[in-house]
C-alpha cells in the first residue's frame, strides 16, 4: 500500500468493534488506523482479530506512548516489536503526539504539553531525531491540546511547533479539532494561526469531537465532530489543493459501529466537497 492512495477519511480500530469489522465486507472505510501499543506484544482472541483486519486492510500506525518531548530512554523491546508491527502493516508512516507522556519511566496516560522554549526545541529536535532514525518508515508528530501553559513561554506555540517539525525535518499530523479547541480556550483565530504554519508537511489529518465544560473546552474524542470543526477541515484541505488523510478519532462513549460509519459517511461527503470536481461529486 503506497502513500498516494490513502485517501478520504478513515475511523480508528477500536477493541468494541473489532468482531464486526473482522467480518464485514464493502465497509467503504478506506483506511483504519490503530495504535501499536493496543496490539505489540498482545495476545489472545482480540489479537487474532485485530490483525485479521490489519493484515487485510490498509492501515496507517498512531502511537500514545513515546514520549517524545520526555527524557526517559525509549524502550528497546517495544521499539523492536514497532519496527516489526509497522512492516508487517504496511503502513506508509507513524504519527507520535508532540508532547511528553512518561517520567521517571511512569506512564502518566495523558498528552502533557512541552513548556515554549529554546531548550525545549532543541532536545524535542533531538529526540524525535533519535526516533526517526529507529523507524523503516516516516515520522509524523501531531499537535495536542493544552490547557495551561508550563512555566513562562519564550514563543508562540505555533512557532513552537514550526521549528521542531522542520527542525527535525518531519512530517506533520494536523488534528484540525485540536487546533479548534485550543483556539477556543486561547482565544485566536483557528485559520490565522494554520495560515502561519508549514502546511507543506501536513500527511494526515485528525478529527474529533469535544466537550464543553464551563468555561473550558476539553478534546474528549466522546461526541460528534461539531460543523465549525468540518468546516476548519475543508478551508484547510482547500489551501492544500491536495488529498490528505483524514481520520475519525472516538475514544470515549464509542457508538455502535453503524453510527460511526455513519458519521464517518457525513465526512466523507464533507471532504469530497472540497477535493473532487463537482460533476464526479452529482454523479
Amino acid at each position: 500500500m503506497t502513500q498516494g492512495r490513502f485517501t478520504g477519511v478513515g475511523l480508528g480500530l477500536r477493541r468494541p468493534h473489532l468482531e464486526q469489522v473482522a467480518g464485514l465486507e464493502g465497509h467503504g472505510v478506506p483506511f483504519w488506523e490503530t495504535c501499536p501499543e493496543n496490539v505489540v506484544g498482545d495476545g489472545g482472541r482480540f489479537n487474532r482479530l485485530a490483525w485479521s483486519i490489519l493484515d487485510r486492510d490498509p492501515v496507517l500506525t498512531h502511537g500514545l506512548a513515546m514520549s517524545v518531548g520526555g527524557f526517559d530512554t525509549w524502550d528497546q523491546e517495544y521499539l523492536r516489536g514497532l519496527e516489526q508491527f509497522l512492516i508487517r502493516t504496511g503502513t506508509p508512516w507513524h504519527s507520535e503526539h508532540l508532547c511528553f507522556t512518561t517520567v521517571d519511566d511512569n506512564c502518566l496516560h495523558e498528552l502533557l504539553p512541552i513548556p515554549f522554549t529554546r531548550e525545549a526545541v532543541r532536545h524535542t529536535i533531538a529526540r524525535a531525531k533519535d526516533l526517526q532514525a529507529r523507524l523503516p518508515v516516516p515520522l509524523l508528530l501531531e499537535n495536542i491540546t493544552y490547557y495551561a501553559e508550563l512555566g513562562v513561554p519564550e514563543m508562540a506555540e505555533a512557532d513552537f511547533i514550526t521549528e521542531v517539525i522542520e527542525g527535525a525535518d518531519v512530517g506533520w499530523l494536523l488534528d484540525v479539532n485540536n487546533v479548534y479547541v485550543n483556539s477556543v480556550n486561547f482565544g485566536f483565530d483557528p485559520k490565522e494561526w494554520l495560515s502561519r504554519m508549514p502546511l507543506d508537511r501536513v500527511k494526515q489529518f485528525h478529527i474529533a469531537g469535544h466537550k464543553r465544560f464551563g468555561n473550558l473546552t476539553v478534546d474528549t474524542h466522546g461526541a460528534d465532530v461539531i460543523e465549525p470543526v468540518i468546516e476548519l477541515m475543508q478551508w484547510t484541505l482547500a489551501r492544500l489543493g491536495r488529498h490528505v488523510p483524514v481520520l475519525l478519532e472516538r475514544d470515549n462513549h464509542i457508538p455502535d459501529l453503524n453510527l460511526l460509519l455513519a458519521e464517518r459517511s457525513r465526512l466523507q461527503l464533507a471532504y469530497d466537497a472540497v477535493l473532487l470536481p463537482s460533476e464526479v461529486r452529482h454523479v
